[in-house]
């Protein structure tokens, strides 16, 4: 019978499930208001990469490297999608999205490199760096906001497994996170 060859299957469905819980908690208004990021379409695209590449990190670290990469994947038919909505013409698509991937590949391991350093200032100075272009910004935004992206991992890494291969994925609230200061950075107050 055809009928099968129609139906999403429940690797889909669990893509775009978890796909939809990273889109809209970089899009909480709390990061925008609180945070002092940028509401911008750079702004929100940092975002969703930041959230993108925690997941998928902690993913393949879980040994879930194939839902990682459909994730990746479906976030490069989105970025794709909104490329063309935006009126991008055919001939610059595949040139944008190779500019998108190589954005995503160096803020992730940027992300990745200072979660893993001993240097407690180095998140902040990469969330700087990434996220607020070293923009006027004070070292308690962007200290909070590395604040934030360590919960994340704590809380990512507390999720079973089963839970994730279901679709179902937690993230912290921004709201929650405290202001911290960071003494460490290069970054003025």
């Amino acid at each position: 019978m055809i009928l099968p060859l129609f139906r999403r299957s429940a690797r889909s469905d669990t893509i775009s499930s978890l796909y939809g819980t990273i889109v809209a908690q970089a899009r909480s208004p709390s990061f925008y208001r609180d945070y002092a990021v940028a509401d911008t379409i750079n702004g929100r695209f940092d975002l969703l990469v930041l959230h993108l590449g925690l997941v998928i990190g902690w993913l393949e670290e879980a040994g879930f490297r194939e839902l990682g990469q459909g994730l990746f994947d479906r976030f490069c038919e989105d970025m794709d999608h909104n490329l063309r909505e935006m009126g991008v013409g055919d001939l610059s698509v595949p040139k944008e999205m190779q500019r998108i991937g190589e954005a995503f590949y160096g803020r992730t391991r940027a992300y990745r490199t200072a979660l893993a350093s001993q240097d407690p200032g180095a998140l902040t100075d990469a969330v700087a760096r990434n996220i607020y272009e070293n923009a006027s910004v004070s070292r308690a935004s962007a200290s909070r906001l590395a604040a934030y992206m360590r919960e994340a991992v704590r809380d990512l890494q507390s999720q079973p497994p089963a839970g994730l291969r279901a679709g179902q994925l937690r993230l912290p609230d921004p709201v929650a996170i405290p202001f911290v200061e960071d003494k460490s950075s290069g970054l003025e107050d």
